[in-house]
């Protein structure tokens, strides 16, 4: 079974500077399931690493993603109805559409295992597939 890649995991995998880095990096080692990128998370991750640590490490990120093992998943249409039905149910917790999309994605391939740093809306938010998600680290 996939492992789901957030936004906040990746830039702490990225950016050594990071106060999670080693953290992250102790994880990512030891996981041994495939990992899966959802395509929502490709914009977030790359204009956060583009504005902090700068452009090259958005670069950096991006060719060695190109050459990884990562898995990409894109939304369904079906997806977009869940996404929203998440977004209005979780609307006084300000969920956005990243997370949304990754629980869409999740309950549609039976993925219950995230690697993100995000345990709030991750924690917040009831699966249709799963009591709850394991959050990784």
């Amino acid at each position: 079974m996939p492992v789901l890649l957030d936004t906040r995991f990746l830039f702490a995998l990225s950016d050594t500077s990071d106060r999670h880095h080693q953290q992250v990096l102790a994880v990512a080692q030891t996981i041994a399931e495939p990992l899966l990128l959802a395509v929502p998370v490709l914009p977030e991750i790359c204009y956060l690493l583009a504005s902090r640590p700068g452009h090259g490490a958005m670069r950096r990120f991006l060719a060695e993603l190109s050459v990884s093992d990562v898995m990409w998943e894109t939304l369904e249409k079906n997806d977009l109805v869940r996404i929203n039905e998440l977004l209005s149910q979780y609307a006084d917790a300000s969920l956005d559409f990243t997370d949304a999309a990754l629980v869409a994605i999740a309950e549609r391939r039976n993925v219950k295992r995230i690697l993100t740093l995000d345990r709030r809306d991750f924690t917040l938010v009831r699966a249709r597939h799963c009591s709850h998600f394991e959050i990784l680290p």
